[in-house]
């Protein structure tokens, strides 16, 4: 058993798929494929299950997969930390979110006063930000949902109120306020499964016993105000984008929900026993030595009038 398999197998087991597992590694397939054979055989294990062109992974792949990611970012962090030492700069910081303009300006900020650091931004959903982390392919997440595991520290940056933002001349463009079940049958421009838009939509029309109408799912959350715009449907915004002024740009009207739980919570999550390079360190002591740049949540006593 060596490396390559191992890296061969985590790849394959990532995507499930024998040929995508090929072309992200540049390798033939049948090659591929005979490598994963033979590890299988020297595990005295099937780590997939066949199913017809297509391959799962079952129970013992599962089991190892979890042993191979540990070893790899362990072996991962050390090349980096040999290689960081000889160099002169700070190192590399890998931070993924959920949407680039949540993280946009303090990433600017950072790299105005760290010029040396080699900062990676990735976009990636909850579900992809959790295994990003567990293999060592980023540093931090930005995540505006819950990120499960023992092995994750986590810190609140900041609460902030989401609002309903609804084209220029809709019904209900000039209400102070409205309840969940006054745009029941509105139809919704938000993200896809996995997304915090996506879940907190499904989460508060679900305390009503209700189910949102959608007219458009994306990956993208920064283009839903653009769509909304375009008088494509209503959506969940958080207050930074109408803080940020985007409303000039992309004009819409801004609308508070009569719901308690209408808020997204930015939390920073780390790899207890991961390596951090100098540059992430630095970045981890300026993202919470300062107010993370968001619209903090209003106070609930405040009268709207």
């Amino acid at each position: 058993m060596d490396l390559l398999q191992l890296r061969y197998f985590q790849t394959v087991a990532r995507y499930e798929h024998i040929s995508r597992a090929a072309e992200e590694l540049s390798v033939a397939q049948p090659s591929l494929s005979r490598t994963i054979a033979r590890l299988e055989a020297e595990l005295g294990a099937t780590l997939f299950e066949r199913q017809g062109r297509g391959i799962k992974l079952n129970e013992y792949g599962s089991l190892f997969l979890r042993h191979v990611d540990r070893a790899l970012s362990e072996l991962d962090d050390g090349i980096r930390a040999v290689r960081e030492a000889g160099e002169l700069g700070l190192g590399r910081v890998s931070i993924a979110c959920e949407t680039l303009l949540t993280i946009t300006t303090v990433l600017g900020s950072f790299r105005a006063t760290q010029p040396y650091a080699d900062v990676r931004l990735f976009q990636s959903n909850a579900e992809e930000m959790q295994r990003q982390l567990r293999v060592g392919e980023v540093d931090f997440c930005v995540a505006s949902q819950q990120l499960n595991g023992t092995h994750l520290e986590s810190l609140e940056l900041t609460r902030e109120e989401v609002l309903l933002a609804v084209p220029r001349g809709h019904r209900l463009d000039g209400r102070e306020s409205v309840t969940i079940r006054e745009i029941a049958d509105e139809p919704f421009v938000t993200t896809r499964k996995g997304h915090w838009q996506r879940t907190l939509l499904e989460t508060l029309f679900a305390s009503e016993g209700l189910t949102p109408l959608l007219s458009c799912e994306g990956d993208e959350p920064g283009a839903s105000q653009v769509l909304i715009s375009a008088g494509l449907g209503i959506g969940l915004i958080p207050a930074m984008s109408r803080q940020a002024g985007t409303e000039t740009r992309v004009p819409v009207a801004w609308v508070h929900l009569d719901a308690p739980a209408c808020h997204r919570v930015l939390t920073l999550v780390w790899r207890r026993d991961a390596y951090l390079s100098e540059a992430a360190l630095r970045l981890r002591e300026f993202i919470t030595s300062r107010p993370f740049m968001t619209h903090r949540l209003p106070d609930p006593n405040r009268s709207r009038s």
